[in-house]
């Protein structure tokens, strides 16, 4: 039942015809995991915890960053360097202290998902790659959870609900993922402030229509909402049963899939790629040169005697830098700037022998 601060903290919906008191009681008693207390995550986790979701569950390894605070409003100046999901579960409970929340601090992967899933009735996507989707789709999959889906690009946007009540799932949509490297991600590309906020809040009310079971959830439709021209667009999505299978058969071995494998995060090495393990034998090293292509408040630092930083914006005034009888290597935030800037000194200054660090500074550590 509703105590008495509950009766009327949700006033608004007891006294919804489609919600009333039976659809309150729903949403106390939900169990709801977020993955990703990001761009997406932030106005999801801000609704839910509104609207009286009675157990939410908040996995991020990621830490606030200045460029975060442009859309994750969440999170303040203040928050800089604290954990993602540590910080938002603080603030949402002074939001609302009648929600439970379960906060994991650590990186979301195919050793800790089923477990994870099976323990919440409804998962919510607010990640922003690849990898991370078709490992959070198959774990749904698995453990048989509607997954609520949403993705941000430049000011574009896009919503789903899959896998609910044998609905299509990510893959039927989806089946491969695109190459490696040809859909940048917001640090590379941008994306409009507001955007985040927009689909965030269109994933909260699908959460919240599928637990109280009202009107009809985006389960075989893909909506997809332009932020330029202010329209929206609905397309159909076909369930597939191929697809559904294959994520099934891969239950006895999901510990051991390798979903940056999959995705061509990583995988065999061109001559010109470092991985993380060699590169870091290079810092402090008097015969390499490490130039960061990166802005300056990009995070993680990279500390190295040898370590230069040069911006974009200034390759064209520093081509000398990267003559050198020193082994040139070039870091970035994701591996896409360091690839451009190698080809472009490549083929207009001959410079054959440059080196780069493969997946960026995101891959860095892992």
């Amino acid at each position: 039942m509703l105590n008495q601060e509950e009766h009327k903290r949700y006033n608004r919906h007891v006294i919804l015809d489609q919600v009333g008191l039976e659809g309150q009681l729903k949403l106390k008693a939900a169990k709801v995991l977020v993955i990703g207390a990001g761009g997406l995550g932030c106005p999801v986790l801000q609704y839910l915890t509104a609207a009286g979701v009675g157990t939410i569950g908040i996995i991020d390894f990621d830490t606030v960053d200045l460029s975060n605070l442009q859309r994750q409003i969440l999170f303040t100046t203040a928050d800089v360097g604290k954990n993602k999901a540590s910080c938002a579960a603080e603030r949402l409970q002074q939001l609302n202290d009648q929600v439970k929340f379960e906060v994991y601090p650590e990186r979301l992967t195919s050793t800790n998902a089923l477990e994870l899933f099976a323990a919440y009735d409804l998962i919510i996507d607010g990640t922003d790659n690849f990898s991370t989707r078709y490992l959070v789709n198959d774990a749904a999959v698995l453990t048989n959870k509607p997954l609520v889906y949403g993705s941000i690009y430049k000011f574009e946007g896009q919503v789903s609900v899959f896998n609910y009540e044998d609905g299509p799932t990510y893959r039927c949509l989806f089946p491969v993922p695109p190459k490696a490297g040809t859909i940048k991600n917001c640090s590379e590309i941008g994306v409009i402030g507001v955007l985040p906020g927009i689909i965030g809040t269109q994933q909260a009310n699908e959460a919240i229509k599928i637990i109280m079971g009202v009107g009809k959830p985006l389960s075989g439709k893909l909506l997809i909402y332009d932020a330029l021209q202010a329209s929206y667009i609905t397309v159909g999505i076909q369930r597939a049963e191929a697809e559904v299978q294959k994520t099934l058969d891969m239950k006895a071995n999901f510990a051991q899939h390798d979903y940056d494998l999959f995705c061509g995060v990583k995988g065999t090495l061109e001559a010109h790629e470092l991985s993380n393990s060699v590169f870091k034998t290079m810092l402090n090293d008097e015969l390499v040169r490490i130039i960061d292509l990166r802005e300056g408040w990009e995070e993680p630092q990279l500390d190295g005697s040898n370590v230069e930083r040069i911006i974009m914006s200034d390759i064209q005034n520093m081509i000398e830098r990267f003559k050198t009888d020193k082994t040139v290597v070039l870091v970035c935030q994701t591996g896409a700037r360091s690839n451009n800037v190698r080809q472009l000194l490549k083929q207009t200054h001959q410079l054959q022998e440059i080196k780069e660090l493969k997946g960026g500074m995101e891959q860095y550590g892992n």
